[in-house]
């Protein structure tokens, strides 16, 4: 994927946006709504076709534009012109104005400042002029265009791979041509388009849109320049069909309502059929035909102990004392309990690959509470099931926080890739592993509040940890946090990128 303009025509009404247009390697051309002539220019430019991008940071500027068309009787064409190439919009008022004109821009920034506004733009400016050529030339009416009707070019690749997802090859142990790198969390409250597209919207209705959660999951990928794709779902709502009531409580988070507590209540739970995630499988077939070919789609689940955790906890906890004292108590309960939630977890992720994502991700995010001997007897069976019953040829990753006196028993319980949280040493824990899996992993997300030079060293001392061994995926340890400054996420991923060849580990500076 290219990171800069790279030659295409940019033009402005801004001439602050010069400078960084230029910057990234852009044609630029400036015109302004106080001298008419350059206006006038600017709409004869854009009617010839020579306009790649067009680049507004004030309402008035789009309104200024329109106007002076209309008073030379010029509406008309110049809309036809205008649905042809690259919008680039600075904040939702912009946006609205031309929605007002019967125009949508392609891209809206996440940060009001001109910098952050040209930089958005120069990463995506080649895909979003080539997809809006695309559509153009397919016939498709682009004033109110969803990236989810439009098929990603083969043009598109990343890093001019053009034959298979470098992310695949780490998950199977090949040689990759640079370290390939997706984000846990890598769409939702820390990025502002996220939370204009969910609004006043409940959370749990919002995921059960797959419209709105295909738009999501895209989002993220185009505006991260990431080697993965992950479907945006939840991890609990599978919950719902058991019998269990569910709510997102701003301030609080999750609540079951109704947790179980004893063993009778388990034997009146209900038995999850896969159908009842149908939003999920419906957003995964909108998705896939929408990516570029080399960027693979993950499904997941959440895995059987942090499922039960909820269920009876009701809520996050920090001892877990009502899941061990039921896990100890009653055994013969717990396992029934377990074995339910596997067969609903693997029919789930059965019906996601059938729906077509090309790997899978299972996340115990809260069994590191557990002793290495409570997660054999306890744990591990139930875990195993569910990776020895998918469908075979997926690659499986197997991520859990807090588990670095678990990896063994992890790996024992499946998994192609052990996904690592940032609590152990990547080299030392893939030793411990016997380099027999790949490994995910696995930089502290507190980093990316820190500054893009910061966040470079970190990510290269883990770089540096994996030694250019093939089968590592570069990851965070947990989820990107709300308030995580987006342009601290795109540096991460462009560092990576840059560093992480199997050619340069020798060069690092250790």
């Amino acid at each position: 994927m290219l990171r800069d303009f790279n030659g295409l025509f940019v033009a402005t009404m801004d001439s602050s946006l010069q400078d960084d247009i230029q910057t990234y390697h852009g044609r630029t051309m400036t015109a302004s709504a106080d001298a008419p002539d350059t206006l006038d220019t600017l709409i004869q430019i854009i009617c010839s076709g020579d306009i790649d991008l067009l680049l507004f940071t004030e309402a008035d500027q789009v309104r200024a534009l329109l106007d002076r068309a209309a008073g030379q009787d010029l509406t008309a064409p110049l809309r036809d012109a205008l649905r042809q190439i690259a919008i680039g919009s600075i904040n939702s008022s912009c946006s609205d104005v031309l929605r007002e004109y019967h125009l949508t821009a392609d891209f809206e920034a996440d940060q009001p400042e001109a910098s952050g506004f040209v930089f958005g733009m120069a990463r995506l400016a080649h895909e979003l002029v080539t997809k809006k050529r695309t559509a153009v030339d397919a016939g498709v009416d682009t004033a109110y265009w969803q990236r989810i009707d439009m098929r990603w070019p083969h043009a598109s690749d990343q890093h001019n791979i053009n034959t298979e997802s470098m992310f695949l090859r780490a998950c199977r142990r090949e040689s990759t041509d640079y370290t390939p790198v997706w984000l846990l969390r890598q769409a939702g409250r820390y990025q502002r388009a996220y939370m204009n597209l969910k609004g006043d919207m409940d959370f749990l209705d919002m995921c059960k849109i797959p419209e709105l959660t295909a738009e999501i999951t895209l989002m993220a990928v185009e505006r991260l320049g990431v080697d993965a794709a992950i479907i945006f779902a939840d991890i609990l709502p599978i919950l719902q069909p058991m019998g269990f009531s569910l709510e997102y409580i701003k301030g609080t988070g999750p609540v079951i309502h109704n947790p179980i507590r004893s063993g009778g209540a388990v034997d009146q739970l209900e038995e999850v059929h896969p159908e009842s995630q149908h939003y999920v499988y419906e957003a995964i077939r909108l998705v896939r035909p929408a990516l570029p070919p080399t960027i693979p789609l993950i499904g997941f689940s959440g895995a059987p102990f942090t499922l039960a955790a909820y269920a009876i906890e009701g809520r996050s906890s920090r001892n877990f004392q009502y899941v061990k004292s039921f896990m100890y108590s009653d055994p013969g309960a717990w396992h029934a309990f377990m074995e339910k939630i596997a067969r609903a977890i693997t029919g789930y992720l059965n019906e996601q690959i059938e729906a077509g994502v090309q790997a899978i991700q299972l996340f115990d995010s809260w069994v590191g509470c557990l002793s290495p001997d409570d997660y054999r007897e306890f744990v591990l069976p139930h875990t195993g099931y569910i990776f020895s019953h998918l469908i075979p040829g997926v690659p499986t990753i197997h991520f859990g926080t807090s588990t670095g006196a678990l990896l063994e028993l992890m790996r024992e319980a499946g998994g192609d890739v052990i996904g690592l949280d940032w609590r152990v040493d990547l080299a030392e824990a893939w030793h411990r592993l016997d380099y027999d899996v790949a490994v995910q992993g696995n930089l502290d997300p507190i980093i990316l509040f820190s500054s893009p030079e910061v966040i470079r060293k970190r990510a290269e001392a883990i770089l540096h940890k994996a030694d250019g061994k093939a089968g590592h995926i570069f990851n965070l340890g947990h989820g990107i946090l709300p308030g995580t400054p987006e342009d601290h996420v795109i540096a991460l991923v462009d560092a990576v990128h840059e560093m992480g060849t199997n050619q340069q580990f020798d060069q690092l500076s250790y």
